[in-house]
């Protein structure tokens, strides 16, 4: 693992390193090495790394603690083709309860949509983070289902995994934390774009109990196809 550390190291940016702590705002080590960067090592490590190896660095790499690290981790796995892919799963689940920022959570979840997209049969685990007392594990299940925004046109299984999901988002409305209304805004804004009739129905049941920038936010789009 640490040759890998050492090659996002030798690209570390003090400068902009100081800038990318005080923008983010949690106390853990920055390297200012910028993302297509990240994108470029981690592109060539998928490419000599088997799932195992890569399992291991990533998993190396996110304990470090390093904010660079983290996110290549996250982007090592990020691949829409892994097999097997159980033990990538249950890595990326083990790192829920790190998440505590929007950056490093996000890549993560990046990762989380390709497995969950390869088997739909996960969101049954998925469900389960949406009672957790942890607010970025409770985020993360929303965020690492976009994909099921995406369908213009879904299949029955399809449709029935965005109510489902759909349901969590609503039983999320009376949580006031800034981050979970956001995350709600940006499922329904996403999906606003190819299932409009689901988020009116969904603004128009729960829209008065959302925050007013959320409930914003969700129907930007719609407000754009109404004009």
């Amino acid at each position: 693992m640490q040759a890998y550390l050492d090659q996002i190291k030798a690209h570390a940016d003090p400068d902009r390193a100081e800038q990318v702590a005080a923008y983010h705002k949690v106390d853990r080590p920055y390297l200012g090495v910028p993302n297509p960067v990240l994108n470029d090592l981690t592109k060539a490590w998928r490419r000599e790394l088997d799932v195992a190896d890569r399992i291991t660095v990533a998993d190396g790499l996110w304990q470090t603690n390093i904010h660079e690290a983290r996110v290549a981790a996250a982007k090592l796995l990020t691949q829409a083709r892994i097999r097997p892919d159980d033990a990538v799963w249950d890595l990326l689940q083990s790192w829920l309860p790190d998440f505590d920022a929007w950056a490093v959570a996000d890549h993560a979840c990046m990762a989380m949509q390709k497995r969950l997209s390869a088997a739909p049969q996960r969101l049954d685990q998925v469900e389960r983070w949406t009672g957790s007392g942890h607010m970025w594990t409770k985020r993360a299940a929303l965020v690492a289902t976009l994909p099921w925004t995406k369908q213009n046109h879904p299949k029955p299984e399809e449709l029935l995994c965005r109510d489902r999901i759909l349901g969590w988002a609503a039983g999320y409305v009376p949580d006031r934390d800034w981050f979970i209304q956001k995350a709600i805004a940006w499922w329904l804004r996403e999906l606003s774009k190819h299932d409009p009739k689901r988020v009116l129905e969904f603004l128009e049941k729960h829209g008065e109990a959302m925050k007013p920038f959320a409930r914003k936010e969700a129907g930007k789009y719609l407000r754009a196809q109404s004009e």
